[in-house]
């Protein structure tokens, strides 16, 4: 937004409408990287696929978005935040057709690479724009709403993909996003006005790019890989991406105008959120990637009835992400970002002796705690990432948590299959999954347990911004 611009108004018409297309459109890619887990089985079965292909389905959408977001914040800072919103939105739209009409697996997977490509350069613009263009009395407001509504959209990505793979099939999960996708063009380009920072200069950081694509790569790989692949090729593979990681840092410490600003890490705040970002959505991505395949292999469950399951995660952050926002703004972040991962942490518990037999009395009780430990941490989650942050690097703030989020998904992702037992088409035998799925939702459980902890450590004092370097 130009600088004698007047702030948008939350209660304004153009307010509405453009917090709806960043909504929408936030929930869109959000969606796609749950949405496709309740689609798992039946296109693994039907394009023949391994265990280590279905992983690669999910984490080559998660590998290109968490190494590319920071690019993205770093591209609509300088280049003007809505015209790189929509050219990330274009990139999905034309790539999720690719997805629904691919031949083969190795194709899917490509596909889905472009698919992150192209959501690595719209979802960071989304808060940006709130950031930058809301008046500062909306603000907080404004992210509770796309916090909650954006939050739906992973909560409703089992539901929309079992529905839509028992009623037209696996490839309408991709198919899905063509007339959500134009419906976020058509009212970016309506209501959403434009903003950048002007005191951006110097050349891109693609180097910096380049280093995080590889790092996170090569670790990607070497997870999914070490029981199927010679160790020599992992260690190999693990080491190039410690290297590729050292490297970024070096290069981003020593540039004048780096991708990744380390001053931001400074704040003690902005690091602690960043870290229990990580530990949250690895567990997060973790439990529904594999609580679905348990459900349909093991307990014989239906895609539909599979995906209703996550129907309180959307119940509940619609409810409650807007009332946390606030509590969070009475209260402070530290007690909300602490207690909420402990609650997940209990859901995740509840969950363990998901199986053979189990009925949806089995189940909803672990997933209506989980989704309230969820709804309360995400909006002050959010907000605290931004407000630890100087404004003119609302974009990049907003690149790194959601760099850290989809990594930490990823990396879980990738790791934990491997770490409960399971790889090739371990995932079809019922007994062999529940075994390697119990193992691995107790790692999850562990994982949220160590985000409370290091908010409550992290968070002892607010937000401040940081002096910019």
């Amino acid at each position: 937004m130009a600088a004698d611009a007047p702030y948008l108004l939350r209660s304004s018409m153009r307010g509405r409408l453009t917090l709806v297309a960043l909504t929408l459109g936030s929930a869109v890619a959000i969606l796609d990287s749950t949405v496709v887990n309740v689609a798992l089985r039946a296109l693994g079965e039907d394009l023949g696929a391994t265990l280590g292909q279905l992983q690669w389905v999910v984490n080559g959408y998660l590998l290109a978005l968490a190494s590319l977001v920071l690019l993205g914040g770093a591209l609509g800072d300088r280049l003007g935040r809505r015209r790189v919103y929509v050219v990330g939105m274009v990139v999905f739209l034309l790539a999720s057709m690719a997805c629904a009409f691919a031949p083969t697996v190795e194709v899917l997977i490509a596909t889905r690479v472009v698919q992150g490509v192209g959501a690595a350069l719209l979802t960071p613009g989304a808060l940006a724009i709130i950031e930058s263009s809301y008046a500062p009395a909306d603000r907080g407001a404004a992210i509770g709403t796309w916090a909650g509504y954006a939050g739906v959209g992973a909560a409703l990505g089992p539901f929309v993909g079992g529905w839509l793979v028992d009623n037209g099939g696996w490839r309408w999960v991709f198919g899905i996003n063509v007339p959500l996708c134009l419906a976020v063009l058509a009212l970016t380009f309506y209501a959403v006005p434009e903003s950048r920072d002007d005191e951006a200069t110097g050349r891109f950081d693609l180097g910096g790019a380049a280093l995080t694509v590889l790092a996170l790569g090569a670790l990607t790989w070497s997870l999914i890989s070490a029981r199927e692949t010679a160790p020599w090729a992992v260690l190999g593979a693990a080491g190039l991406a410690v290297v590729a990681g050292v490297g970024f840092v070096r290069r981003e410490r020593r540039l004048p105008a780096p991708m990744v600003p380390m001053g931001l890490f400074a704040s003690r705040v902005f690091s602690a959120a960043n870290a229990m970002t990580m530990l949250v959505y690895g567990a997060l991505g973790s439990v529904l990637f594999l609580l679905v395949l348990q459900l349909q292999v093991s307990a014989g469950w239906s895609a539909l009835a599979a995906g209703l399951i996550a129907l309180p995660l959307t119940i509940s952050m619609m409810l409650l992400s807007s009332r946390a926002a606030a509590l969070s703004q009475r209260i402070g972040p530290r007690k909300p970002m602490s207690i909420g991962p402990l609650v997940c942490a209990a859901g995740v518990v509840g969950l363990l002796g998901v199986g053979e037999g189990s009925r949806w009395w089995d189940v909803l009780p672990g997933m209506v705690v989980f989704a309230l430990g969820l709804s309360l941490l995400v909006a002050p989650l959010t907000a605290t990432v931004l407000a630890a942050a100087p404004d003119r690097y609302a974009g990049v703030a907003s690149g790194v948590n959601n760099a850290v989020a989809r990594a930490g998904t990823l990396l879980a992702v990738a790791a934990l299959p491997a770490v409960a037992g399971l790889s090739g088409t371990a995932y079809q035998d019922p007994v062999a999954l529940t075994h390697g799925y119990r193992i691995a939702m107790a790692i999850c459980a562990a994982l949220l347990v160590t985000g409370g902890v290091v908010s409550w450590l992290g968070l002892r004092q607010a937000p401040e911004l940081v002096p910019a370097d």
